[in-house]
């Protein structure tokens, strides 16, 4: 994102190209803050609680304010290319053309309704042909190449022993529910989520026609519990080196004698002699299921998953039958009006083409060079703060330092942007969808056995995020988190730093949190730590997940520290970072109030800012089960506690509910 010194300097905007930058510094106003909150107590309610009060969350929404909900308002920009696009007449295969019409085969909902389970039909009737196990994992295999994934998931990245080299890996997959564990909890809340599961079904097979749909939802759902009971927990997933399991084809065919890997390898043009099967237990289970699970009870499995992965593109009843079990598991009331429905999927599956037309229209040509000097500065306040760590040997130092001096920078946009081989015809809604995945699995095909693509991107511009990628040893800051409240052009330099300031440390640090401090600089899976070193390392992220596995939201449910560990690190690290570069501006030199508040506390401020976030509670119960980031307020308040600074900049005392002893405030980087 961005980095230090003088703000109006290394300026990101987020409005037309043509817009001039200004130079005037304006006062940004930390409305709603409530001094019955002691900072010390409960930072994060201190300076959102007025605001989560008066928020009202859409009907049609899960949640509402900053973070992943900024990208509310970033569709509506999206919403505007694309209607005018889809209004015009474009030269075939442009991009123009591909988005436009796209868009509007999807809004095309007459046609879409009138034309019910037809575009399915071939799929069901290919099913219903199937009369052995090899005919079973055919078509799984087939249609595995239009999107359709079931008791496969094959993907190609980054051989982890080899990082310049793309391989085959094979995960865990098979289910339906969100996670393994739904499917064996007894609380109530995820009972009704099971109930909502089976409920939708049963819908999907009386949609097609079939009778005794009950019965049949029964039997797929016993079959993916089945499955379920092999699969790793998401904390288990987290362990880099036990996911790791590359075979021979050959040894892989003798332990599954019912799947017949190198059928289906054929079947998949894939040319390979090993795969990574970073889940070994499920694909064991897999194979036995194939002989003792009868083979109608795998078709009516399949059929179930067919028409699921097809039931938002098809006619309003599967549409509705979706949305009555999403609303269980996420609390959203209503369902969203087609257009936005619709710039989600042409953002989700042609969006690089779509972000042409964004960068083009929204962002500053300019803001590439700014954002990329930004984090070129805090690469040197972490070098520095490495030099500083009182827990590390010279030696890993040295590798440290190696490695954060490696990282590739992508800012804003693709220097080179990815084509869509497709005709999109905007008549043939349905053939579309299936044509973009079919395209997007040769496009990833083509990168088997290859170098990866270090020009790839693994989000669209316009989408408000960022990320570390451990493999390719890369952080990525689209041009949709370039803005309010992350950044302003206007702001000063506290705000700043708080807000886009702390998510560019934030992914810094993800180069150095439990699983991206086990990849080398260039992006192997090595130990580049002396033992000593490592063990402390170990001992401080265990703090971390302890600290944080204490925390809770709905009055009881637990986060889990385990599973947010790496995230938690990184925002820890990620505010000191940050913090630390605005040590080095001017106005940090200055101590004048700004809207009564001192340099510092603006600084804090702007962190609460960026994550004031209000949820649905169903939607927060379930991303505190399966999201390894902490809640937006855990966020806030949990790096604070164990940040010297903030103590001081608000003069938080022993007694306070968040005070911790300095001597317990966990410092990692």
């Amino acid at each position: 994102m961005k980095r230090f010194f003088t703000l109006l300097s290394f300026i990101i905007i987020l409005a037309s190209c043509k817009e001039e930058t200004k130079t005037e510094v304006q006062a940004v106003v930390f409305d709603g803050i409530s001094e019955d909150i002691k900072p010390g107590d409960n930072f994060f309610n201190h300076v959102n609680k007025k605001w989560m009060d008066s928020a009202v969350i859409a009907d049609d929404q899960v949640g509402v304010g900053a973070y992943r909900f900024l990208n509310i308002p970033q569709q509506e920009l999206l919403k505007n290319i694309l209607q005018e696009v889809s209004e015009q007449e474009h030269p075939k295969g442009s991009v123009e053309q591909q988005v436009g019409d796209f868009f509007a085969s999807g809004m095309d909902t007459t046609t879409i309704n009138e034309r019910g389970i037809k575009p399915i039909k071939p799929i069901l009737k290919r099913i219903a042909a199937i009369d052995n196990v090899e005919t079973l994992t055919e078509f799984v295999a087939m249609q595995i190449q239009y999107g359709d994934y079931s008791m496969f998931a094959p993907y190609i990245s980054p051989d982890q022993k080899n990082s310049e080299m793309n391989i085959l890996h094979l995960a865990q997959t098979g289910i339906g529910l969100p996670d393994r564990d739904y499917y064996f909890i007894e609380a109530e809340s995820i009972q009704q989520i099971q109930d909502a599961y089976k409920t939708y079904l049963a819908r999907l097979f009386e949609l097609v026609g079939d009778t005794d749909a009950k019965a049949k939802a029964e039997i797929v759902y016993n079959i993916e519990k089945q499955l379920a009971e092999s699969h790793k927990t998401r904390i288990e997933r987290r362990d880099v080196k036990a996911n790791y399991n590359k075979m021979s084809i050959e040894d892989l065919d003798q332990k599954h004698s019912n799947i017949n890997w190198a059928n289906i390898l054929s079947l998949l043009s894939i040319k390979t002699d090993s795969i990574d099967v970073a889940q070994p237990a499920y694909y064991e289970t897999l194979d036995k299921m194939l002989s003792t699970v009868s083979l109608d009870d795998w078709k009516l499995y399949l059929k179930a998953n067919s028409i699921g992965s097809h039931d938002n593109i098809l006619s309003k009843p599967f549409q509705d039958a979706a949305f009555e079990y999403s609303k269980v598991l996420t609390g959203q009331t209503e369902q969203q009006p087609r257009d936005k429905q619709m710039v989600r999927r042409v953002d989700r599956q042609i969006g690089f083409a779509l972000g042409q037309l964004y960068v083009k229209r929204y962002f500053n040509e300019d803001a590439k060079k700014r954002a990329l000097d930004l984090v070129n500065n805090f690469q040197k306040v972490l070098e520095k703060r490495i030099d500083n760590l009182d827990w590390m040997s010279d030696s890993t130092k040295i590798k440290a330092k190696e490695k954060l001096f490696a990282i590739n920078k992508k800012i804003g946009y693709p220097d080179v942007w990815r084509s869509y081989d497709v005709s999109i015809d905007r008549n043939q809604f349905f053939e579309n969808v299936v044509a973009l995945r079919k395209n997007d699995y040769q496009y990833q095909l083509k990168q088997l056995n290859q170098p990866p693509n270090k020009d790839e991107w693994g989000t669209t511009p316009s989408t408000v995020t960022a990320y570390y990628n451990p493999s390719l040893n890369e952080i990525v800051f689209p041009a949709g988190i370039l803005q309010a409240p992350y950044f302003d052009l206007y702001a000063d330099d506290a705000v700043n730093y708080g807000g886009i300031g702390m998510v560019i440390g934030h992914e810094f640090t993800h180069a150095f949190d439990d699983q991206g401090a086990q990849f080398d600089k260039d992006g192997n899976v090595t130990n580049w730590w002396t033992e000593d070193d490592y063990k402390k390392f170990k001992e401080k992220t265990n703090q971390i997940v302890e600290q944080y596995g204490a925390f809770t939201v709905l009055d009881s449910v637990h986060l889990k520290g385990a599973l947010t560990v790496g995230e938690n690190t990184a925002d820890n690290g990620g505010i000191a970072i940050a913090y630390d570069a605005f040590k080095l501006t001017t106005q940090d030199q200055d101590t004048t109030k700004i809207g009564g508040y001192t340099p510092n506390q603006r600084f804090f401020l702007s962190i609460a800012n960026i994550w004031r976030v209000k949820m649905r509670d169903e939607f927060l119960r379930n991303y505190v089960a399966n999201d390894p980031h902490s809640p937006p307020m855990w966020r806030v308040n949990g790096p604070l506690m164990n940040f010297t600074p903030f103590y001081e900049a608000f003069d938080v005392k022993p007694g306070e509910s968040n005070y911790r002893e300095e001597d317990k405030r966990i410092k990692i980087w």
